[in-house]
């Protein structure tokens, strides 16, 4: 297994050197400049030409990019041109309402969707599964922001029940979770029902019934079991998604999270700031994914017979 972990992570630096690169010349080619964007239309061409030679703006791509690197090994990922401030405070202190938007809806999804599709899969074809399946098929077909919208609307505007933005408290977070909870939670019913209703139907749950099991110790000891490695890492690829890819609702409910902080630096072709973020979201991303495959090698003895005769082999 330790093998298998530092191969992943030896996978994973030139990926995010490839990351990177692809970061700093697609923000390279977009229209606009840097230096002119900071100092605004007003300025003169020579203080623009000195605010692009204190940036480096006018030295090769490749050589921007060999520098960031050397110094983000350093620990030092840059000040933001348009704030003036290191970076890294700026992620700090925006990553922990994006992890929260993302934590409680992979956790709640997971949740509500397992017990669903569990309860689905043991009565296939049944009224109570048929219903499940309509109202997943529904709510997977919405788009989060859509729903947001409608929660807004009717939470805040008609029954004044709850904000409609903002970070202030936990109530705050209501409708922002909740807009993303209920598209994850129908796919993951959807996914669990399927799962589990394969898993029912082997050799080994019904060597498990003809020795006496019961209902649920056969659900939650032995198809549970074999049914969670691919529920973990759907929610785990779910979980990626909303830490970089929740932008619209971050935006719609007022959160000053990450997500807006990437559009308003792409805005800006604040170049350290987009490269600091998206550096700092891949290596938590890929330090989940690897928490993911640990988990999973524990839950399903085949993958742990794989990771040894991967460790023997190497």
């Amino acid at each position: 297994m330790g093998r298998y972990v530092l191969k992943r992570f030896l996978i994973f630096i030139p990926t995010l050197l490839v990351v990177i690169f692809i970061i700093y010349a697609v923000i390279d080619l977009t229209p606009g400049d840097p230096a002119r964007i900071i100092l605004g239309e007003r300025a003169s061409e020579e203080q623009t030409a000195l605010l692009r030679e204190e940036l480096g703006l006018n030295r090769p791509l490749v050589m921007r990019y060999l520098h960031y690197v050397y110094r983000a090994l350093q620990g030092d990922m840059g000040v933001s041109y348009s704030r003036k401030t290191p970076v890294l405070d700026d992620i700090l202190r925006k990553f922990p309402y994006t992890l929260t938007l993302a934590l409680w809806p992979v956790f709640l999804s997971s949740l509500i969707g397992v017990s669903l599709g569990i309860l689905s899969a043991r009565k296939p074809r049944s009224p109570a599964d048929t219903l499940s399946s309509v109202v997943s098929l529904f709510f997977a077909s919405v788009p989060g922001f859509v729903l947001g919208m409608l929660l807004i609307l009717f939470f805040s505007l008609r029954l004044r029940m709850l904000p409609s933005g903002g970070v202030s408290s936990w109530r705050h977070f209501v409708l922002p979770v909740a807009s993303l909870t209920v598209p994850a939670a129908a796919g993951t019913v959807r996914l669990t029902r399927a799962v589990m209703i394969e898993i029912l139907g082997m050799d080994f749950i019904r060597t498990a019934r003809a020795k006496g099991a019961g209902g649920a110790a056969i659900i939650l000891k032995h198809a549970l079991k074999n049914a969670l490695p691919p529920v973990i890492v759907n929610a785990g690829m779910h979980f990626g998604y909303l830490l970089g890819g929740a932008v619209i609702t971050e935006t719609l409910f007022a959160l000053p999270g990450l997500g807006s902080h990437i559009v308003d630096a792409v805005r800006m072709k604040d170049t350290p700031a987009v490269l600091a973020s998206v550096v700092f979201l891949s290596i938590f991303f890929s330090a989940v994914l690897l928490l993911l495959d640990l988990v999973c090698a524990f839950l399903d003895p085949r993958s742990r017979v794989r990771y040894a005769g991967r460790e023997g082999a190497g």
